[in-house]
């Protein structure tokens, strides 16, 4: 079975959303997986179980009520995100499984960065030393996953301030460069993320398969590959 990825750039969220809503609706089981690597204009999304309490000021920025799990956060320009579109039947694993092991991937990638990661009891996401630094939303209709992950790379964090962020009063949210103290190109974050994401999910398929495929030109341009 192949897979497909898709650098979309930089987009809003609601068309986006709309994109991966009908690809779910209309896949079948013998549709490809696929992973859409984007950057969002400013946003706040509220999951299924969002309460409009915790946006606190949204300002100029939309509020897109979405159907994904969770609360509330802020996606943004310098935020890298992957949205899943999964067989999860056909990966033999549980939403749970799923949760945990895009979580794995995070937290291995962060780690070969320098940065020491965990997860947090109760609090889908990865956390540095009680920071958020990545957000988890997902959902599964039919067996078929979609939305994802994002990661907090080179991006202005003040819209964070604004929101309890994922309903949580006072929860502080870091980021990569915040961390090294050093800038870091998005396309450097892909590459490595998705190739840890195909290791967790893949049973160890490696870089080499996406570099094969093209994955470094396409990280330069909004186009596709398949693996």
């Amino acid at each position: 079975m192949n897979i497909i990825v898709r650098n979309l750039g930089t987009r809003d969220y609601q068309s986006v959303w709309d994109l991966m809503s009908n690809f779910t609706r209309q896949r079948s089981p013998a549709s490809s997986d696929e992973f859409w690597l984007i950057e969002h204009l400013p946003t706040y999304t509220l999951g299924r179980a969002g309460k409009e309490q915790h946006v606190l000021d949204a300002g100029d920025i939309p509020v897109v009520k979405s159907d994904r799990g969770g609360q509330v956060t802020y996606h943004g320009p310098g935020q890298v995100v992957i949205y899943t579109l999964l067989d999860v039947r056909r990966l033999r694993i549980g939403p749970r499984e799923l949760v945990r092991r895009i979580e794995g991937a995070v937290i291995e990638y962060l780690d070969s960065m320098g940065i020491e990661s965990s997860r947090k009891e109760g609090a889908p996401g990865i956390y540095v030393d009680g920071s958020k630094i990545a957000a988890l939303g997902l959902r599964i209709r039919n067996h078929y996953s979609y939305h994802g992950l994002a990661i907090n790379v080179d991006m202005d964090l003040e819209p964070f301030l604004r929101i309890n962020p994922c309903g949580y009063k006072d929860l502080r949210v870091t980021q990569i460069t915040d961390i090294l103290l050093k800038p870091l190109p998005i396309r450097d974050v892909l590459g490595r993320l998705l190739s840890f994401l195909f290791s967790h999910l893949y049973q160890g398929m490696s870089y080499s398969v996406l570099k094969k495929a093209g994955f470094e030109e396409l990280l330069t341009k909004d186009d596709t590959i398949v693996i």
